[in-house]
Order: structure tokens, then sequence, then C-alpha cells
């Protein structure tokens, strides 16, 4: 969507716009504020609805009203809140995305709304305004295509009406925070659902590019000859059976340059999987494009960060190739050293994701991270425990874990921890190299966590398995359409705000 989105200080009975959106709390028995404006001028419609029980205010329903030429509108919809006890931000962007959606299906060209929560919801008002604006925004985002005839979206505009002045510099910001937010995650989206011949490792860097040099931020890019240089085995051979060339991605924001402090944001970026020689099932393979769903999550925290500007030093670093079967493609039995001189015995050319961070990672390290996400699309192993809605969340450091906990809290997305189970140490031990990069069925999820920890060393370090939520097979959800979520781009965001905090 590339709706405006603008402020307008008047009575809501004012307004004028195909579709006004208001709501109410489950359990209200006397509609108040804007609604009960609404309401008073349409001759007590809201309440006579109320009264016979045809709209109780449960969460996420919604009832659409003619003013019949009472009001400017053309049409209300009233968008049921839940129990106001229970209302918070990712509820206030369910609410928004599902109101902004039925908008659409209506064809309408200019939307009004209330924010959601401000009022009765108790929900700090910059705070309520980012959820608005995130929810509607993420909620029309449509899947680009290539199809010859495509129908875009009608709404050009979005209103968001108060009628406290006071209100309006906190709700600008508000608005302005979500909107960067919501754009770089339809940004990493756009990244996620491109077709793996348009986004190859080389393209993907080229992206890399266009964000640096758009939002002034730091960049290198090593092709196959300066990988081979800093002995970057790890990448290269996973990248070794495509003509494509392999890249390592780096972007550096300096927000703080007083602090030795350094956050590493590293996004796994296996353009397409084949699974190489350990050939994947055809069945879904097209969906393999959205093995660099890590990487789209961290350029698009990137592209946020860079215009929210926190007080904190941010490192994004992107390992991009393509896993593909050929005659110089790497072969189950094969042994690599990988860049911080551990080597490695890949009995699995489908586990590559963590093949190709061990060498991500090593090359934070070396180049001054303190602390370390990694978000990668890396086992299917963590849907089958977690479904398609929860990431897993795997740690060396509780205390590190907690600020990422609270990152999640503040952006709606969800994780889980899992644990780290010393005992399975055992299972990808190997006769002919200092490990494997995999060790069957069982734990596989835990396992591969493990096996990243290899190269951490002593740092702070947290690993996000986000195969299970980086695509929305269904289309099912509110804030996503079917394809690529952006899953990661909101929470790196606010763990990067939080690591200002940390440092202050």
């Amino acid at each position: 969507m590339t709706a405006t989105i603008r402020i307008e200080l008047q009575s809501i009975t004012d307004v004028e716009a195909d579709v006004l959106i208001v709501n109410l709390f489950e359990g209200t028995t006397q509609p108040t504020g804007a609604t009960g404006a609404l309401d008073q001028a349409l001759g007590g419609q809201i309440s006579a609805l109320i009264e016979t029980g045809d709209f109780t205010g449960k969460f996420k329903e919604l009832k659409v009203l003619y003013p019949f030429g009472k009001l400017k509108a053309k049409r209300i919809f009233l968008v049921g809140l839940g129990e106001a006890a229970e209302f918070t931000h990712p509820r206030a962007r369910q609410a928004a995305a599902v109101a902004a959606r039925a908008a659409r299906d209506h064809k309408a060209v200019t939307v009004a709304t209330v924010v959601h929560g401000a009022g009765e919801g108790h929900l700090d008002t910059a705070l309520a305004a980012q959820a608005l604006t995130e929810g509607t925004l993420l909620g029309l985002y449509q899947v680009t295509t290539l199809k010859k005839h495509q129908t875009p979206s009608t709404l050009t505009d979005l209103i968001v009406v108060e009628a406290d002045a006071e209100k309006y510099q906190a709700i600008h910001d508000g608005i302005e925070r979500g909107r960067v937010i919501a754009d770089a995650t339809n940004y990493a989206r756009e990244l996620i659902n491109r077709p793996a011949n348009l986004l190859t490792p080389t393209n993907l860097a080229d992206a890399a590019q266009d964000v640096a040099n758009r939002f002034g931020l730091g960049l290198n890019i090593l092709g196959d000859q300066e990988l081979k240089d800093i002995g970057a085995n790890a990448i290269l051979a996973i990248g070794q059976g495509s003509p494509e060339e392999s890249r390592l991605i780096v972007l550096n924001y300096h927000g703080n340059p007083d602090s030795e402090e350094t956050l590493a944001l590293v996004g796994k970026g296996i353009t397409f999987d084949t699974g190489g020689y350990t050939l994947k099932p055809a069945a879904g393979m097209e969906n393999m494009k959205t093995d660099m769903g890590g990487a789209g999550a961290v350029l698009g925290a990137m592209q946020a960060i860079a215009q929210l500007k926190p007080k904190a030093n941010i490192m994004a670093v992107i390992p991009a190739a393509e896993n593909m079967v050929s005659g110089t493609a790497i072969k189950p039995g094969d042994v690599i050293v990988t860049m911080n001189g551990k080597s490695m015995e890949i009995v699995n050319t489908d586990a590559e994701g963590r093949v190709v961070l061990a060498d991500a990672i090593t090359y934070a390290l070396r180049n001054g991270a303190t602390k370390l996400v990694d978000v990668a699309t890396l086992t299917g192993a963590i849907s089958v425990a977690l479904g398609r809605q929860v990431a897993g969340l795997f740690t060396n450091d509780t205390d590190f874990a907690s600020v990422v906990k609270e990152a999640f809290h503040r952006s709606g997305e969800r994780a889980w921890e899992l644990p780290i189970v010393e005992d399975y140490s055992n299972a990808y031990k190997s006769n002919v190299a200092d490990m494997k990069n995999s060790a069957g069925r069982d734990g596989g999820s835990i396992i591969a966590a493990m096996i990243l920890r290899e190269f951490v060393e002593e740092t702070p370090w947290v690993h996000l398995d986000i195969a299970g939520v980086a695509r929305d097979i269904e289309g099912n959800q509110e804030l996503n359409p079917r394809g690529a979520t952006g899953f990661g781009v909101r929470t790196l965001v606010e763990l990067a705000f939080l690591q200002e905090s940390q440092e202050q």
C-alpha cells in the first residue's frame, strides 16, 4: 500500500470518507467517545445493535453501517476490540488490519479511523498510533506479481481522526514510526517473495547496495575471491554447485560512535535451496526461495534502523548463496574447514544454513560484534515443535535472551525459548572432522542451534529459527497475506532501541 497517511483534528461526525472506522469494547452497554458521538448522529443505531445483541464488541467482530445522509462518511465500520482488560498493542494492530482489509474489499478510496485503544483502552497514544499504522499497512500489503493484469488496491488516503489537539504530536510520532517499520517489513516481504531467478546472491547484494545508498549505511560486499582470501570456505562450499557467485553482505550503522558495543544481526541468505545432493522432495520446493527469509528480515530491519536512528551500533551480516545440484556441488561426506579453523563433515547437504552461518558469525565476531542475533529459516523441525506462528529461540546467555524477549513483547511477534541440551553434543561428533553438520531428525532444531553455538565463542548470542513463520502458507492471519511475512523485522528494530537503552 502506498496510501498517504495524515491526521485531521476535527469532530468524528464531520469526517468525509468512503469508510469511517470506529470501535467498541466487548461488554459495553452505552457507547462513548467517538463511537458515542456517531451513535447520537445516527439516531441510536449503534446502541440498538448492542441492545439486540447483534454486535457484542467481540475481538475482530465487524459490522457495516450506512448513515443515509446523516453523516458525510458513506459507510461506518464498527470493529470489536474484545475485553478492555485484555486489549494490547498486538490486538490494536490486528483490529486495524481487519478494518483496513474490509475497507479494501469495499473498494474504498479514502478511509478515516480513530486510534484504537488510545482512550478507553488506556494505551500510550504514540504506541497506539504506531500499532494502528503498522496494522493498516501490513494488513493491506499485496504480493507483487508478474501477472499481465493485476488488481491494485483502490485505497489512496488514510485519515487519522482526533478531536484533541494536544494528542497531535504523539499521534504524528507514532504514525511515522509505524510507517517506517511497516514499510521495512513490506520491503522484506518483497525480497522474500521474489522468484529465485530474480533474486540471486548478486541481486540480493544489489538490494543491500540500494538500501545503503538510500539510507546512508556503510556497506561491504565480498565476492568469491574475497571470501577465499579470508578463508570463508563454508560459504563457498555451499555455493560451489551454482554458476551464481556467493556473496557476504555487510551493512553498518554507527549510531553511537562513543560506544565499543556492536550488535550483530546475522541473516541466512540462501536465495534458493534444492537441498543439494540430499535433495528435497519436489512438492513445495518452489517455496525454497523463502530460505533467505532471515536475510530479508535483517535487511528490512537495517532500512528501518537507519531511518529511526537509535543510539547504538548495529552490524548486519548476510551470507548469500544458492544451494544447487551439479558436478561441482558439495557431496555428502566432504569435509570443509570453516573460517574460524574448525572442520566440518558435510553429512547432509540440505543442512546448509548452519554451514554458511558459521562463517558469517565468525566474520561478525572478527569485526567487532559484542552481541549477536542470527535469524534463519534453519530447520523444518521447528514448525513441528511450535507451529507456524511462533519462532524458536535459543541462547547461551539468559540476560541477553531476556532483552530479545522484551523486543518480541514490544513488536507483537512471537518466539518461544527451547533448551540447549549438552548431552546432544555427542550426536554431531565426527570421526574425520571437528563436527558433523547434522545428526538426523531427533532434536533437529536443538542440534542445529548447538552447531551454531560452536562458532559463537563466549559472545552473548541468540538464535532465532524462523523456518515455520517466514512464510504464511494459507494467508489466514490478519497482518499477513499468503506469502512472505517479513517476520523478525519489527523485533530487530525494537532490539536496536533496547540496545540503546542498555548502553545508557
